[in-house]
Parts: structure tokens; sequence; C-alpha cells
């Protein structure tokens, strides 16, 4: 079979080929001035990462320069290359995506050292003056690491859930629903805590290999092996935030489903639905003696989540209300 390109015929394995192949000779310097000229510097930044060429000429089709993709945040070149698939129909191969986010952070890096190295060669005034403007922030990061380390796991979780609240990109949808825009759907924030668990067993693995201590749940270490291994739209705060509307859609999907359409059809926003989510749990443990924990613990998963303060709060105020009740009534008759 082949490809027919004008009036020549083309083996389609050599022309998939040229897609991934990189001319040496456009290769620039690698220093701030050259790597922004041409194409937005997006051929440089982009080689020896695994991204095809094609896949770097459709970014810079877009408007993209590396300058703009260095000062984005992890979301929005989620978002950018989203838009690459949806705008020219291109497949982003696994591997590209990593690529994209890799060759990014290198740049962030190089940056960083160069500005580092300007510091370094400042008069020993001028760096006494840049260290006195900076020492009041490290002094708070120092206080806010020493007392982390006296917490627990859990306890240092919810904290940095209410210090680093913040909106996420996500919009309520309907089961099977693909988002459009720039925020994601909820199918994709479920999928989300499935990776989660992937990360959770690859972290497993290693340290039975390495002899040492295996986490049963999703810890910081797991985090910040998602990170590593440049999952940048998993983190902490956002994981911690939605679990209960996760585990809702674990224990009893069709209820989950319904909120979801409901929402969706009076147009409330995601925090109004993750609100609601909450009391579809509490009536679930009801019918477990309250006991939340056990729900967590017994199902394949969810025991690898920590069960949300708030979530636990509610199940014991329903509890004891139960009670209250149940003995008013029984003093009565």
């Amino acid at each position: 079979m082949y490809v027919v390109l004008g009036d020549r015929k083309m083996d389609p394995d050599a022309f998939t080929s040229t897609l991934f192949k990189w001319d040496s000779r456009t290769i620039l310097p690698t220093c701030s001035s050259s790597l922004m000229e041409g194409t937005g510097g997006l051929k440089e930044l982009f080689h020896a990462y695994g991204v095809r060429y094609y896949t770097a000429a459709k970014v810079a089709e877009l408007g993209f320069t590396a300058r703009t993709l260095v000062d984005m945040k992890e979301e929005e070149l989620e978002h950018m290359m989203n838009s690459l698939s949806q705008i020219f129909r291109w497949d982003l191969l696994v591997g590209e995506r990593y690529g994209i986010k890799a060759a990014v952070r290198a740049e962030r890096r190089r940056i960083q050292d160069h500005h580092q190295l300007r510091i370094d060669s400042l008069p020993q005034e001028g760096v006494q003056q840049h260290k006195e403007a900076v020492g009041s922030t490290w002094d708070v990061r120092k206080r806010m690491r020493s007392r982390s380390k006296t917490m627990s796991d859990e306890e240092e979780e919810e904290e940095e859930e209410e210090e680093r609240q913040r909106e996420h990109p996500f919009i309520v949808t309907e089961p099977g629903e693909v988002a459009r825009g720039k925020k994601n759907g909820l199918d994709y924030l479920f999928h989300l805590y499935e990776q989660c668990r992937d990360f959770l067993i690859q972290v497993q693995n290693i340290a039975k290999e390495s002899g040492q201590k295996c986490p049963t749940k999703v810890t910081n270490e797991v985090f910040r092996y998602a990170k590593k291994a440049g999952a940048h739209c998993i983190n902490k705060p956002k994981m911690r935030h939605y679990v209960h509307c996760y585990a809702l859609h674990c224990l009893d999907k069709d209820t989950s489903n319904q909120l979801r359409r409901q929402f969706k059809e009076t147009g409330q926003n995601v925090g109004a639905w993750r609100q609601a989510c909450y009391n579809p749990l509490v009536a679930i443990a009801a019918l477990h003696h309250h006991d939340i924990d056990a729900i967590f613990n017994s199902h394949p998963r969810l025991s690898i989540w920590y069960v949300p303060t708030k979530l636990r709060q509610l199940c014991h105020a329903h509890r004891n209300n139960s009670a209250s009740t149940s003995t008013h009534h029984h003093l009565l008759f």
C-alpha cells in the first residue's frame, strides 16, 4: 500500500518516519537569545525530547513560542495539548505529552541556573542586599517545613488543603461528556484517582524491591512520585479536595451520575456539586452504622484514600442526631 502525494507514490512507513525526523542543520545554539528566534524556538526546545517535528509545527501554528510555554502553568500546558488534538485532530503520543512537559521544565531550570550565575557574579554587597530582600520569605518557608514535620500525614494534608485552596480546572459534565474550553470534565477528574492508584502500585513495587516500608495509602510519597513522572495534573490539594466525590462515584454510581446530570441541567458550578456529594455518602454510612472509615477500608478503590475529616464529622453528627431523636421518641412513648 502506498500514499499518493501529487504525482508520486510514497511508502507510508517512510512518510510516517518523516514526522519524527529532525533536521540537525536547523538546531541553534542553546542560549536565551537564539532559543526564541526562528519558529519561536519550539524546534530547539523540543529537540531530544521525542516530540515530532509536525507536532512542534502545529504548536507554533497555534501561536505558541518557547518563551510562552516556559511561562505557562501545568494546567495551561494541558489545555494547550488538548486544544492541539481538538483543533487539528492530531493525536499526541503519550511520550510527546511527557516530552513537552519535560522540555519546558528543563528550560525553566536552565533559565534559573543562568539567573543564579548572574547573582553569584555580583559584588559581595549586591549579594548581601539580595539575601536580605528574600530572607523573610525563606524564614517563613523554613518555619512551615519545620512545623509540617511534626504533623501526621493526614493532618498535613488537611492543612495544606486549607492553605492552598484555589479554583480547580473542572466543570460539571454528564457521564461520558467531553468538556469544552479551558476546563476538564468530571470523567477526567475521576480518571486522575485511577492514575493515583497506578502510581501507588509503582511506589509499592519500588519499596518492595529496595526492602523499604511499603505505603498502603496515597501519601506524600506517591504525589512526589507522580510529579517526578510528569503527572503534574495530580497534586495533593486537588485530590484531597474531591476525594469524597470520587467515593460517591465508586459506592453509588447511579446516584453520582444523577447528581451530575441535575447540576449540569441547572447550570450550577463544580463547587456546588462538590458540596452536594456529601449527603448521599452520609446516607450510605447510616446504613452501615455510620462507620465511614470501615466503608472506605473495605472498598478496593477507596481503601487507599484517607477519609476526609469533614465527611467523618458529618457522619458522626448524623449518628448523634439519630441517637438523640430515637431517645426522644422512646421517652414520649
